[in-house]
């Protein structure tokens, strides 16, 4: 478990559900909470709310042991449209309260509705309708900007981590608020570098220590996500993955060990610079 800023106890590891079809999702879920996961990490722009309930209604774990997490998406930012898409996705995930809600992405072409949504945030949690707020993708001169613009420090800032790009400065800036660093994307998978694919899952550096241990790279991948304090949210809808990556908790890396595959970083991005997104590029409607 990570404490958050606010007191509130999260779990260390969680499964995401970023392009599970939602036929595949529930299932996903339910096999992951039966596995040992407390913490299930979905958002509106994924399209699979519903299914993520109705994994949560059908396993046989207890809703007050479930660590739930959604994120708003950037068509609705802004106070009243953020207030409402709220309650469009606690209907979804039929649940009467949210552990953590998330803004998706900086807004940076209108970075006012940023601000607005995350006012619609705070009061939610005043309100008691979530546990914890946070953001995504933001990075440490937009976090500056909206900590200074608003009341609650973020809890949470979910961004793109993994071996061969780990972000250092912007994990920094997180840690320098106390704010937890969730890491998506987190064992990397197909990472395209210039014009070829490299894959954290055959780097001779994480194959060496997973070989050491008995364990997968992508074991070593997510031990690594944790020895450093990060939460991890791996996503995969097939059940022996789904529990090997579970399975990272009877081992720790050594500090050699994780200098080492700090050294993979490339410094380059996966997928879309989050200050390019606007509504014009992204905006794309979420049905209720």
């Amino acid at each position: 478990m990570i404490t958050l800023n606010n007191g509130v106890q999260m779990p260390a590891l969680g499964l995401g559900v970023f392009q599970s079809k939602p036929e595949e999702t529930t299932d996903a879920v339910v096999t992951a909470l039966e596995c040992g996961y407390r913490l299930i990490d979905t958002a509106a722009a994924y399209f699979n709310e519903h299914e993520v309930g109705e994994g949560i209604r059908r396993a046989e774990v207890p809703r007050s042991e479930i660590f739930v997490e959604t994120k708003l998406w950037i068509t609705n930012y802004g106070y009243d449209s953020a207030l409402r898409a709220f309650d469009v996705s606690l209907r979804k995930l039929s649940i009467e309260q949210l552990d953590l809600w998330l803004l998706h992405q900086p807004l940076a072409s209108d970075f006012e509705k940023t601000i607005q949504a995350y006012k619609a945030a705070e009061r939610l949690l005043a309100e008691g309708r979530v546990r914890a707020i946070g953001v995504s993708n933001l990075t440490p001169a937009r976090l500056d900007e909206l900590i200074a613009r608003t009341g609650v420090i973020p809890a949470v800032n979910q961004i793109q981590v993994h071996p061969y790009y780990s972000q250092p400065a912007l994990r920094a800036a997180n840690t320098s608020h106390g704010i937890v660093t969730q890491s998506w994307s987190p064992i990397g998978g197909a990472y395209t570098y210039g014009n070829a694919e490299k894959n954290p899952l055959q780097d001779p550096v994480i194959t060496a220590v997973a070989a050491k241990y008995g364990k997968t790279a992508a074991q070593v991948i997510l031990r690594w996500h944790l020895d450093h304090g990060f939460a991890p949210i791996p996503k995969s809808i097939k059940p022996h993955r789904i529990a090997e990556n579970f399975d990272v908790f009877d081992f720790v890396l050594t500090p050699t060990e994780i200098a080492a595959i700090d050294a993979l970083d490339t410094g380059v991005r996966g997928g879309p610079d989050p200050e390019s997104l606007t509504l014009e590029n992204y905006g794309f409607a979420i049905p209720d």
